[in-house]
């Protein structure tokens, strides 16, 4: 049976746990447009030492998309929704992306629930409206299918799609055949969220990691909430958005020297 937990608002996330129950929880989470395993990697590099639970944010994965407008703060309940599943009341906290701008939200509104942050290839808004707005309704005219090619090349360098094409092609399917109105209500977050008088609040110990060849959040994205964060550590990898998989040991090697 798949694990699920019913978020605030009915909505089911799917989420998957492992590691030794005593270990360190560590909560993965996934950018706009993929799953639960783009942190493949890291989930077996990390699973000895931690408690790993990787999930599939609403409108992704085998998560409920609900036809409806996302806010970041569902998108932050949902992380308390399962931690509470799972009675786990301090967690350090991995986002990518939309997750990191997810763990942004967690860091200013659950502080006392989030024991170490790690935002990756993230930002604290993401401008303009417009080009969500193309996206929205693009995508609710004719599918996933043709936004893909563009997502792609922004999601990995060339140099990985021509070396890993496999990989390309399992983030192609995952892309094509998500729900529709899951990445539109989670455009519609992205849209309107705006964490950057929010930052300066957050108190747990951060790690900030981009993607040097990053064209949707560039690496100043990271060095702004890294200047915002006291004590903030800011790292750059070899790599376009998806980083933890265009880098997989060296990402994996962060998290370890950042949460211990």
């Amino acid at each position: 049976m798949m694990p699920f937990v019913s978020s605030f608002d009915s909505c089911r996330l799917f989420y998957r746990v492992e590691g030794p129950v005593d270990a360190p929880p560590l909560i993965l989470s996934n950018s706009l447009g993929t799953d639960h395993m783009m942190w493949q990697a890291q989930a077996v590099a990390l699973n000895k030492k931690f408690r790993v639970i990787r999930y599939d944010q609403r409108g992704h994965g085998a998560s409920d998309a609900f036809h409806k407008k996302y806010t970041l703060d569902d998108l932050g309940k949902d992380v308390l929704a399962i931690a509470d599943r799972l009675a786990i009341d301090r967690f350090a906290f991995c986002g990518l992306s939309m997750g990191g701008l997810t763990g942004q939200w967690l860091g200013v509104n659950a502080p006392e629930r989030i024991a170490s942050l790690a935002l990756a290839d993230t930002s604290a808004h993401f401008p303009p409206a417009e080009m969500w707005q193309e996206r929205i309704e693009m995508v609710g005219e004719n599918g996933m299918t043709p936004l893909s090619d563009l997502t792609l090349e922004r999601f990995f360098t060339r140099r990985f799609h021509q070396a890993h094409p496999a990989t390309i092609d399992v983030f192609r399917h995952i892309f094509e055949n998500m729900d529709p109105a899951g990445y539109v209500g989670c455009c519609e977050a992205l849209k309107a969220a705006d964490m950057r008088e929010e930052l300066v609040k957050i108190t747990a110990p951060t790690l900030v990691i981009s993607g040097e060849h990053d064209p949707s959040t560039p690496p100043e994205r990271g060095e702004f909430i890294a200047g915002e964060i006291s004590g903030a550590e800011h790292v750059l990898l070899d790599a376009a958005h998806i980083s933890n998989v265009e880098q997989p040991a060296a990402f994996s090697q962060a998290l370890i020297d950042h949460f211990g």
